[in-house]
């Protein structure tokens, strides 16, 4: 099992990895259990999948353990779906020694996290992914949230987990797509932080039905990780993991949820971000090929005609605008990124122009 560190002082947290080890959680997770209500938040599919066989071990070793489930996609990050969970919880007795599992992907991540956040006013969450893009990234760092009409995340809280536990095994069970749809986060982070891990990932692209991903796995945790350990509450340098997600989460409102998978989203994210990176000469034209062609490797959906007049509206709600600017993220070169505030709605228009 390979594990590091979220060092964050009396809020640290280990990540672990390994395949296989869904099917030693309950033993992960044994010296936490001190007699506690324990809820695991989940999908239907996943209980179908791996959850009924999980609750069971709990349940031998000695966890009072429930569950409940979530629709799947965007529509359960709603405020009628958090309400629910809550009143559920109170059902079943919980309390604020109580416990929570998050199982599943980004949109359990996000909900659980953020129901445990608030829940008695917080308690204690562990986040065992079973996405790509929640291994490498949502259920890293602990931001939590719901989405509202008017854009994506836009209530929520950066709450920590106590553990994140990763078994690459689980992308067995995904479709080709979902899993492919991930890959567009792990070429964030060597985008934005190791120019040798993006070039690896390149290679690794040539043949992408071969994808290493236990590899990418544990290099894109590592790399989150030790962003987080510095900035927790993205005060300064955690804001550059937002590259690719301005435009990104504006594309998921505009289409619709569950139009568009979220990693699809910021792939076509990046893709603008790094056309603008390159207007505003930060990147070199050599750059900003390589990581077009990346993306272009990507097995995307085509995306429908966008209106850039309709879509401006939800970048302009995006949570990272401060006192009327948008703090937007680019490459400074290819391993580099930083915020700028810069980038107006012209620029901004003209990006959107590579994605049709």
């Amino acid at each position: 099992m390979k594990s590091f560190q979220v060092n964050l002082g009396d809020r640290s947290y280990s990540i672990d990895i390994k395949s296989g080890l869904i099917k030693e959680d309950s033993l992960l997770l044994a010296k936490y259990n001190h007699g506690q209500k324990w809820i695991i938040i989940t999908q239907h599919n996943l209980m179908e999948l791996f959850g009924y066989n999980f609750l069971k071990k709990l349940e031998n070793n000695g966890f009072d353990v429930d569950f409940i489930t979530i629709p799947k996609g965007e529509a359960a990050k709603s405020i009628n779906e958090y309400s629910r969970i809550i009143s559920q919880m109170i059902q079943y007795g919980c309390d604020r020694k109580t416990s929570i599992i998050c199982l599943g992907g980004g949109v359990v991540g996000d909900v659980g996290g953020f129901v445990a956040s608030s829940f008695m006013r917080g308690v204690d969450y562990f986040q065992i992914p079973t996405t790509l893009l929640a291994m490498v990234d949502s259920s890293i760092g602990g931001k939590t949230g719901i989405n509202v009409s008017e854009g994506k995340n836009l209530v929520g809280a950066i709450y920590q987990p106590k553990r994140v536990i990763v078994d690459p095994n689980l992308l067995e069970s995904l479709p080709k797509e979902e899993v492919n749809a991930g890959i567009g986060e792990i070429i964030k982070y060597g985008a934005i932080w190791n120019k040798e891990f993006l070039l690896q990932i390149r290679s690794w692209l040539m043949d992408i039905n071969n994808f290493p991903f236990d590899n990418a796995i544990y290099t894109s945790c590592k790399i989150k990780a030790e962003i987080v350990s510095k900035d927790e509450n993205e005060h300064g340098i955690r804001k550059i993991l937002n590259f690719g997600h301005t435009i990104g989460h504006a594309l998921e409102s505009y289409l619709g949820y569950g139009k568009i998978r979220h990693g699809e989203a910021v792939a076509f994210g990046m893709k603008s971000s790094g056309y603008i990176s390159g207007k505003l000469g930060s990147i070199s034209k050599n750059d900003l090929l390589i990581l077009i062609n990346m993306i272009d490797n990507l097995p995307l959906p085509e995306l429908p005609h966008i209106n850039p007049n309709h879509l401006l509206p939800f970048i302009k709600n995006d949570k990272k605008t401060e006192k009327g600017k948008l703090n937007f993220v680019i490459l400074d070169n290819l391993g580099n990124a930083k915020t700028t505030t810069k980038v107006d709605e012209d620029l901004i228009i003209e990006s959107l122009k590579v994605l049709n």
